[in-house]
């Protein structure tokens, strides 16, 4: 007997018939802003050219313009989070090609830039960290240091951060910090639900890390970039220990800052967690002897912090990548047995991907000539003011720029046409370099102005605009005290800070 035509629909077809595809209009129209910016730059008539000092001029192209555009779209899809973070990176690559900003093999070659490497690298072990154990047994010793009060436990969370952003890359240091701050996070009473608490201990990480990153070399890659530079313009070396020496009052003041703001403006909901360091001994004791997955990772994490750590003394270390160096560890985890593939499926490839995202506008940027032109035309605004406002105009650019892109890249950008014109005006090149450092290495402002700001949002603790809200007042504070550090801390220390023009 033949079928009948109209079957009676499941449940299930009925639902999806009835089911209506999720609708933010807000959120819609802030897409179509971000893209009418992008659109309004990209048709709009040639830009005036810039003027450095010496009378050279940069012709900002069609190209460079439209790179512009995109970069200011991209800032308000991140900022108001109008899509997925890692879905607005993989827009930047694809209007590059489909706008013949540049080649597609160009955009999305920077996807897979070194860089983005090292913080895949840099995720993986804390994963490893997670896996093996490793994780609670830290985060429960921590604790029993702490106590039960929340101000001192986020206190010794941005400590012991800060501490470890000296000696190892800021990226590996949240990565390791990321799960062990979660595993204290679980022992609030909350669950997964947000709250000032967990906001404070994730936003926190992310800008402590960045704090502590700037005392010495090893913190991140921007510091031995614009040492370089500083080497090549004034034929002068800037010592390790030199570096750490103006810097380290200035990291740390920014760590206690950071925690004073946090506990006053995200104050926990809870004064204390009653019962956690009996709570926290049990749990210690039920872990037991250290394992041996736990022993491993140990040994690989100490050895690739190490290897990297010797690069910025041994010759013969120098030319071997650091990305190279951290993706090795991800190699023996797998080989040893600490990760299996599944593990794999734990990677936040959201965070990878605005990342990547974030490396492509970046090198588009200045790859087009964009970000030059606008380093010209910012500081020949303030190339006749006074020099406490020309140098911190240089420090408003660079914190800006280096929320957008690549610290080491908005250094590369700033710093060259900054050194010529302080000449101009009797700035020793000292106080620019150490200038740029500082604010490079705290971006406040945007999750893609460092690995660590994007690694903390995974906690999902916070959005994207509660870690913009609160990043403006702290780069306004972090902006008053290198502007006070300028004029008392650095010279009573000995840094010339004028010079015979």
């Amino acid at each position: 007997m033949a079928e009948p035509d109209n079957m009676a629909a499941t449940p299930q077809q009925v639902h999806l018939e009835g089911e209506k595809l999720p609708f933010d209009a807000k959120k819609f129209a802030i897409l179509l802003l971000g893209l009418a910016v992008f659109l309004a730059v990209y048709f709009m008539p040639p830009w005036p050219d810039a003027f450095d000092p010496a009378g050279k001029v940069f012709t900002l192209t069609p190209q460079g313009k439209a790179a512009i555009g995109l970069f200011l779209m991209a800032g308000i899809w991140w900022v108001f989070e109008v899509i997925p973070i890692g879905v607005t990176a993989i827009a930047i690559g694809v209007f590059q090609a489909m706008f013949f900003i540049r080649p597609a093999k160009d955009a999305f070659h920077d996807f897979m830039d070194p860089s983005v490497m090292f913080i895949f690298g840099s995720v993986v072990i804390g994963l490893a960290f997670t896996s093996s154990g490793l994780t609670k047994r830290l985060a429960y010793k921590m604790l029993a240091v702490v106590g039960e009060r929340t101000d001192m436990i986020l206190l010794g969370s941005l400590v012991v951060t800060a501490a470890l952003a000296h000696l190892m890359a800021h990226t590996a240091v949240a990565a390791t910090m990321f799960p062990i701050l979660l595993a204290i996070y679980s022992l609030y009473g909350e669950g997964d639900k947000p709250t000032n608490f967990g906001k404070s201990l994730f936003i926190g990480m992310a800008y402590a890390a960045g704090a502590g990153s700037i005392v010495t070399f090893l913190g991140a890659a921007r510091g031995p970039a614009a040492a370089g530079m500083y080497e090549e313009f004034t034929g002068h070396h800037i010592s390790f220990f030199q570096l750490t020496e103006y810097m380290f009052l200035i990291g740390w003041a920014m760590v206690f800052i950071i925690w004073f703001y946090l506990k006053t403006f995200l104050k926990p909901e809870k004064a204390t967690i009653p019962g956690l360091s009996e709570k926290v001994k049990r749990l210690s004791a039920a872990l037991g002897p250290m394992n041996i997955r736990e022993k491993i990772v140990i040994v690989i994490v100490i050895g690739v912090v190490l290897v990297m750590s010797f690069k910025s003394f041994f010759p013969l270390l120098k030319a071997i990548d650091r990305s190279a160096v951290i993706l090795s560890s991800t190699l023996l985890f797998f080989i040893l047995g600490v990760l299996k593939v599944k593990d794999l499926e734990d990677i936040p490839w959201n965070i990878i991907l605005l990342f990547s995202g974030a490396m492509s506008i970046g090198f588009c940027l200045w790859q087009t000539g964009a970000a030059e032109w606008m380093a010209i035309n910012w500081l020949g605004l303030i190339q006749d003011a006074h020099w406490w406002v020309f140098v911190m105009g240089i420090a408003a650019f660079i914190l800006i720029m280096t929320n957008f892109i690549m610290n080491v890249a908005a250094i590369a950008i700033a710093l060259p046409v900054a050194l010529v014109i302080a000449k101009y005006l009797g700035v020793a090149p000292e106080v620019i370099v150490y200038t740029a450092l500082v604010v490079a290495g705290m971006p406040f402002l945007l999750l893609i102005g460092a690995a660590p700001n994007a690694i903390a949002y995974d906690s999902r603790q916070f959005t994207s605009g509660d870690f913009f809200r609160h990043g403006v007042p702290l780069s306004i504070i972090l902006l008053a005290v290198l502007g006070v550090a300028l004029v008392t801390i650095w010279p009573m220390m000995g840094m010339p800070i004028l010079v015979n023009p």
